[in-house]
């Protein structure tokens, strides 16, 4: 029930961010200003559409899963009403726990808005919902949870700032750890080869959540192979909230 009150008064303080709404409403102005990109386009439109749609949930999803994330120690200090949230008999895990459930649920409005503009664009021009695309949604939603963990490990410990920048690099690294281990293996030396592995073993591999291509461009999909890559995603999750309890209950707020 600790666990629960918390995450419903974490999404309603969220809710509350007149800057969510922002990014949601330029989020969708972005899927609707794709139709104009299709209007002067010759073929592929439903592609387009797709391509574009897909990649603004990915972008303004990043951006409010940072935002929310790195907010999480930092707001309830500046309020001052962490200090008395400690002193009552809550666990700090529970309140860890309960903060990053109140996030997922924010995010999950968030995304749930932008993709139903998606979907409805894409059933205008195609007259079909196609599975595929709402496989590549989930994935993209699954994405930004890991992504507002590994903000929320940043946060337990450090600045708003640093812990913005710290996400962002670790979403970049993400998507690229698996063809720098690839460009190590082929031109690096010893050293480069044994810090590409140690690097693509540790970071998240975000690659293996991406199935965009199978959206827009119509590719097959293994189902072995996108039920590991959900697995994987939520064991990598699971990894970094224990992180961030195991972080936060360690720190020191006197």
């Amino acid at each position: 029930m600790k666990v629960a009150a918390i995450a419903l008064n974490t999404f309603k303080e969220a809710v509350r961010d007149r800057i969510l709404y922002a990014i949601v409403v330029f989020a969708l102005v972005m899927l609707g200003s794709s139709t104009i990109l299709v209007t002067i386009s010759v073929g592929g439109e439903v592609k387009i559409i797709k391509d574009l749609g897909l990649a603004c949930i990915s972008i303004f999803g990043l951006l409010i899963a940072t935002f929310l994330g790195i907010g999480l120690v930092s707001k309830e200090i500046e309020k001052r009403t962490l200090y008395t949230i400690i002193t009552k008999p809550i666990h700090r895990y529970q309140f860890i726990l309960g903060k990053y459930l109140g996030l997922v649920l924010t995010l999950s409005v968030n995304v749930l808005v932008m993709a139903l503009g998606l979907i409805g664009l894409a059933y205008v021009w195609e007259g079909t919902a196609s599975p595929r695309l709402l496989l590549a949604i989930l994935f993209i939603f699954l994405e930004l949870i890991l992504v507002t963990a590994a903000a929320m490990v940043f946060s337990a410990f450090s600045s708003p700032t640093l812990s913005a920048i710290f996400t962002l690099s670790l979403f970049v690294a993400g998507h690229l750890s698996a063809d720098l281990r690839l460009f190590a293996a082929r031109f690096g030396g010893a050293a480069t080869k044994l810090l590409a592995e140690t690097l693509y073993f540790l970071l998240p591999n975000l690659s293996r959540l991406n199935f965009k291509d199978q959206a827009v461009h119509g590719f097959g999909f293994d189902a072995g192979t996108t039920a590991l890559s959900f697995s994987y995603g939520i064991f990598y999750i699971a990894m970094l909230v224990l992180a961030s309890m195991a972080i936060f209950e360690r720190r020191d707020f006197k």
